[in-house]
């Protein structure tokens, strides 16, 4: 049997980091989720209009997509967002990305949906967190151009969510702007998520992609790559999502409640029925319901 022919989920980390440099990421074999297909499916998404933009991120170019809807109501807000993958995967054509800035963009949320490096093996961080650093300040940088908002939010699912809560804590740290809020969707922000621990097992799964992401085993005790292992004195008002039957909830939980201990405005929302990455699928019935909520959040009505 080929690479192409394996299910990557069930090979060792270190064979899938081969798999992905030498041949990518395995194409999602869903026939209906690209952007054509989900404003069939979803006519109310019909007039977002979405334009690509490569920002410079200094090392690289940062891939990102800018999403409006002229039609539809203006908020005043716009969202910068990062998708998940366990730092290793995951593309701004993913739903987790599309399908998510689509649905905002069409409820008058502008969104700004960003890509980052991977770290498949021979990167770590601070690289993928220096691509959401450059993004979100390009945005704050050109927000009447992209938005005609100069409310911005930033926020990611999963991975997407580590890496959006430790720009915060870079953005505090070097006296920079931060975001007017933050949104995190099943966040995984300690590096044991599971158990919302700075302890873990590096030969485990999610050890693995841990240490992966960090580099090194001192690096793991960076505040910056694991935003729940310092202070969170001056972080923004904070939207936290967890999924009912998803292993890494007491993460996003435990830093909900650390937020709310350093008197951070905190809101907690538990999504019943749902598990990690339910909004990478729009026929989940828990999918929407999130997104319904987050708009509600950042448009100050919950």
């Amino acid at each position: 049997m080929s690479d192409t022919e394996v299910d990557f989920r069930t090979l060792p980390l270190p064979e899938v980091l081969r798999m992905f440099r030498e041949q990518g990421e395995p194409a999602d074999p869903r026939p209906d989720i690209d952007t054509e297909s989900l404003k069939r499916r979803f006519p109310r998404l019909a007039n977002v209009e979405t334009r690509d933009a490569a920002i410079d991120g200094g090392a690289r170019a940062v891939p990102a997509r800018l999403y409006t809807d002229a039609s539809a109501e203006a908020s005043g807000r716009a969202l910068v967002w990062v998708h998940g993958g366990a730092f290793i995967g995951g593309h701004l054509d993913m739903p987790e990305s599309n399908w998510f800035a689509l649905e905002l963009a069409a409820r008058g949320i502008p969104v700004l949906a960003v890509d980052y490096v991977k770290c498949l093996g021979d990167v770590h961080f601070p690289a993928p967190s220096d691509d959401v650093l450059a993004a979100w300040r390009h945005a704050v940088a050109h927000a009447d151009e992209l938005f005609a908002a100069d409310t911005v939010y930033l926020g990611g699912a999963s991975a997407g969510g580590n890496l959006t809560a430790g720009a915060v804590a870079r953005l505090r740290d070097a006296g920079d702007r931060v975001p007017d809020g933050l949104v995190l969707v099943y966040p995984v922000v300690h590096p044991n998520g599971p158990a919302a621990s700075a302890e873990l097992d590096p030969d485990s799964p999610h050890g693995g992609l841990a240490l992966n992401f960090a580099g090194s085993v001192e690096a793991l005790g960076d505040a910056h790559a694991f935003a729940a292992l310092g202070s969170v004195d001056g972080f923004p008002p904070t939207f936290v999502l967890v999924c009912e039957f998803d292993g890494l909830r007491p993460s996003g939980e435990a830093f909900a409640r650390q937020l709310d201990a350093a008197g951070i405005d905190v809101a907690l929302r538990l999504e019943a029925g749902a598990d990690h990455g339910h909004i990478n699928e729009p026929a989940d019935p828990a999918a929407l319901p999130t997104i319904e909520a987050i708009v509600r959040w950042i448009g100050g009505t919950q």
